[in-house]
């Protein structure tokens, strides 16, 4: 995830796992959002199967940025 195999948070000031949490989130979340517009797309030109194919892709997004979420959650408070 990182650009570097020697970063550990002293350009970002955040630590590797914490940062690559952070992106994992960001990435679900925006790949969530995207597919909204790709549902949309298909709707209007009557495609139910790619429709519904990107309506359970898009769950998978959401429950990964809430997995994600959760953890980055329980190891930024301490636990």
């Amino acid at each position: 995830m990182t650009t570097s195999s020697t970063e550990t948070g002293g350009v970002t000031g955040t630590p590797d796992k914490d940062y690559n949490l952070i992106w994992y989130v960001e990435a679900c979340l925006s790949n969530a959002l995207r597919l909204e517009g790709c549902i949309q797309y298909a709707e209007r030109e009557k495609d139910s199967e790619v429709a519904d194919l990107f309506r359970k892709a898009q769950a998978d997004s959401r429950k990964g940025a809430e997995l994600g979420k959760n953890l980055l959650r329980a190891r930024l408070d301490g636990g």
